[in-house]
């Protein structure tokens, strides 16, 4: 009996906390660069907006606990050559809201369609849980390239190998299944690996790399990195910077 107390209410407390152990919110940080704030839904999203005046752009989709603010100064030194869009998610840096899979697409397409007619192009980047945002993007939109870094399948499978005892699927609400949103990019793409990532297991990423067409996709494993250094290693900048850079 108390064993199925105990599952029981570890299952209740997954149900109820789900969004706060997918989302970790960042606070305010100051940034050289500027911003601009676009209002859907009722809220307030922040951009900060890198390397300004440039023909072609990127919009960038980070990490569940990635600061655009602390990334900025990085990304504006690696793509001088392009105008580069950083968004905080609701509930991150000066966004206001909270987070969840329906507004933070719908914030994202919000941001391509505003700035579209600006630029020769547009690529988009998700890196982990970006990544489900960036597909969502390049199959709903015409984007150039996309690249995925750490991607997986689904924030559902990913939820499911680490609670493998609980019935996952009847408890997420924010399921991100990038795989089934593969059939309708048209943009070339790159995935780009960790080989010892811990968060997303291989099987994850392969799982939608599996789903691509292959005359479509390029794949990279960095080795010796790990989901969270990935971007410490020269080769995963310069890798993106040919991506983008290609005809």
């Amino acid at each position: 009996m108390l064993l199925l107390l105990g599952y029981v209410g570890t299952t209740l407390f997954l149900y109820f906390n789900q969004r706060s152990l997918l989302y970790f919110p960042t606070p305010i940080h100051p940034t050289a660069h500027p911003e601009m704030t676009l209002k859907n839904d009722g809220e307030s999203i922040n951009f900060i907006v890198l390397n300004e005046g440039n023909m072609d752009a990127i919009i960038y989709f980070g990490g569940n606990a990635e600061s655009m603010a602390l990334s900025s100064d990085e990304i504006a030194r690696q793509f001088p050559a392009f105008t580069v869009y950083l968004m905080d998610y609701r509930g991150y840096g000066r966004s206001t809201g909270d987070p969840s899979e329906e507004g933070l697409y719908s914030d994202a397409l919000k941001l391509y369609d505003t700035i579209r007619s600006k630029y020769e192009t547009i690529s988009v980047g998700g890196r982990s849980l970006g990544s489900g945002i960036a597909v969502y993007v390049a199959a709903n939109r015409d984007v150039s390239k996309l690249a995925l870094i750490t991607p997986y399948d689904s924030i559902l499978n990913v939820a499911q190998d680490m609670y493998p005892l609980f019935p996952v699927s009847s408890l997420l609400n924010d399921a991100f299944n990038a795989i089934s949103m593969v059939k309708d990019i048209k943009a070339k793409t790159l995935i780009i690996m960790a080989e010892k990532d811990t968060v997303i297991e291989k099987e994850r990423t392969h799982q939608l790399i599996d789903a691509f067409d292959p005359v479509l996709l390029d794949v990279i494993t960095i080795e010796n990195r790990g989901h969270i250094d990935i971007s410490s290693d020269e080769r995963y900048y310069k890798s993106m910077q040919e991506f983008v850079g290609q005809e």
